[in-house]
């Protein structure tokens, strides 16, 4: 199979099974009635307003309704409710859960912020795994059998639900990764992303929210099958608390980062440096920290960086010829960078978004890493704008040439990588 297929052969393989999962349970449910319905309207209410609470709905968002995710992942796990045995089955679980996926998602859709449909098809994948790992054998009895119910039935529920988010993260790393394959295949011979960070970069998600909603689908799963369904309003309540937080925080940053990005752009007005110069920077030094394995709190940092890496420009009496401070003295490269990192620490942004800032002209030996990235990517947009098509090769060669004293020479091969693939526009000639 070709790579230019890759991407469309695993988005059908994923959207495919979740339709195909889907349409089964519908029927399945539709013809064999719905078991214990107050128990399943339950946990379809609770999973229906933790979709109605969502704070995102981009494909980036790592789990935007961590409630529903929690309910449902409960319901999948569910053996009794208030010490009778369910008899709820796989079909039941995933045409409930479903359901109450598409009824909170009403007031969404009508505002024009639907569901990202790969979050949909991972919640049924994810849901069904789930329930086919832990309802047969506990219908049949085997669970009961093999563990009683004791503390070794409650780590059975805990080795469930870490396995369900090790495998959700394998099909979330694995979505992205087939999202990059149609931006290297644009005629440059480029590569993909690879595999191993953005998994990693899931794994490391997982280990935030994704711990939060195991934990709670589990504490909900066994306190329903001790207390009852009372228990659901009791358990979820902290959840939906945290979710609704979260919420808050995302409008928050989202606000913080459009702020970043408009200071960054007083350097443009001014005329100091090229129009996008700042953006393009930022993305290619995001890529290459991703490819790189920073983890999201650093790749924040870099790319707040890299936006203001110039605003040192401002203090400037007269203008760097097209803001290129990569072919300035050293010391004049060095005042720059500290008249910046003072700008940033008086707008309040991170601190150590400032150090990075301030350091971008130190010996890369005697940088942070960020920086180090910071500086490769200003210099490549700097080095291979206005030289016509041979300007990135020649660009990419120059940074090789300077890595015995200027540049990481695993930083630039990580930017060769970025750019192999494609993903990021070359800077405009003129």
């Amino acid at each position: 199979m070709s790579a230019r297929r890759l991407p469309a052969t695993v988005t059908v393989c994923v959207y495919g099974s979740a339709t195909l999962l889907t349409l089964t349970a519908l029927v399945w449910t539709l013809w064999h009635g719905v078991a214990e319905g107050g128990t399943a309207l339950a946990f379809g209410g609770l999973i229906a307003v933790g979709e109605l609470a969502r704070w995102g709905a981009g494909s980036s968002d790592r789990e935007p309704a961590p409630l529903g995710a929690a309910g449902a992942l409960a319901y999948a796990l569910l053996g009794e409710a208030g010490g009778q045995p369910t008899h709820h089955g796989v079909p039941q679980v995933i045409a409930v859960v479903v359901a109450a996926v598409l009824v909170g998602a009403v007031p969404h859709v009508a505002l024009g912020k639907g569901p990202a449909l790969d979050h949909v098809a991972r919640r049924v994948l994810t849901v069904g795994f789930a329930a086919v790992c832990f309802q047969p054998l506990y219908n049949a009895g085997k669970l009961e059998q093999w563990v009683g119910q004791g503390p070794a039935f409650a780590a059975v529920i805990v080795a469930l639900l870490v396995l369900t988010a090790l495998c959700d993260a394998v099909l979330a790393a694995a979505m992205a990764h087939a999202r990059t394959l149609p931006h290297g295949l644009k005629g440059r011979g480029g590569t993909p992303m690879p595999f191993g960070p953005i998994l990693r970069d899931e794994l490391r998600a997982m280990i935030g929210i994704g711990s939060a909603v195991c934990a709670s689908g589990a504490v909900m799963a066994l306190a329903v099958a001790v207390a009852g369904l009372w228990a659901l309003p009791v358990f979820s309540l902290p959840l939906l608390l945290t979710q609704l937080s979260f919420r808050r925080y995302a409008a928050v940053r989202t606000t913080y980062r459009q702020t970043i990005t408009s200071l960054a752009r007083s350097t443009e007005i001014a005329g100091y440096t090229p129009q996008g110069h700042a953006r393009r920077v930022a993305a290619l030094s995001r890529a290459v920290g991703r490819d790189l394995g920073l983890c999201e709190a650093d790749l924040d940092v870099l790319e707040y960086a890299a936006l203001m890496h110039d605003i040192g420009q401002l203090s400037l009496l007269d203008a760097v010829p097209a803001g290129a401070t990569a072919a300035l003295p050293d010391a004049e490269q060095r005042r720059i960078a500290l008249l910046g990192g003072a700008v940033v620490r008086q707008t309040g942004v991170n601190g150590d978004v400032a150090v990075v800032v301030e350091r971008q002209a130190d010996p890369y030996r005697e940088q942070p890493l960020t920086a180090r990235i910071v500086r490769a990517a200003n210099a490549y947009d700097e080095m291979a704008r206005g030289e016509g098509p041979g300007g990135p090769l020649n660009a990419l060669e120059q940074l090789r040439l300077g890595t015995g004293r200027d540049y990481q020479p695993e930083v630039v091969e990580a930017l060769a990588r970025v750019l192999a693939r494609g993903g990021h526009s070359l800077p405009p000639a003129g």
